[in-house]
């Protein structure tokens, strides 16, 4: 479970490092711009920053319309996702013995789905959800638990 819904520490070291040089990069050009500027020369410059938030995985969380459900019956979840790309859509999973099984999704705020609660006899539901923003970039809600009454 650990594996499948976090990146490992050597992607999110490497997405760091991303970040850490754009900003050293954009200080360097900033920097220049100033020197040059106070020696009398001109400068003419234009910063695009349209594929910052290209590296920024969306936030997202979930919520379940009911605590406890009886087995077979239908529970509404609900997400909320953003991101400043966008959101291109938010699938909802359910964790069966560490193993996140998709349920569905939904390309369209408000992101619900309904999930049917399992009749083989387990007392508790775990759900999560993943938003997808419009550059890839996927995150995971906390895991949500529903109680199951036979």
């Amino acid at each position: 479970m650990e594996g499948a819904l976090h990146p490992p520490p050597t992607v999110r070291r490497s997405i760091v490092s991303m970040r850490s040089m754009r900003r050293l990069s954009t200080l360097f050009v900033l920097g220049t711009a100033v020197a040059l500027t106070a020696c009398g020369g001109g400068l003419s410059l234009y910063i695009d920053g349209s594929d910052y938030d290209e590296f920024w995985p969306p936030s997202v969380s979930i919520a379940a319309a009911q605590t406890a459900v009886l087995a077979g019956q239908t529970v509404r979840l609900v997400a909320a996702a953003s991101d400043e790309s966008g959101i291109d859509s938010v699938a909802f999973y359910r964790l069966d013995n560490g193993a996140a099984v998709l349920l569905g999704g939904d390309g369209n705020a408000p992101y619900e789905w309904d999930a049917v609660a399992p009749t083989d006899g387990r007392d508790t539901l775990l759900v999560f959800a993943r938003a997808t923003d419009n550059a890839g970039n996927r995150a995971d809600s906390a895991v949500v638990s529903i109680a199951i009454r036979p």
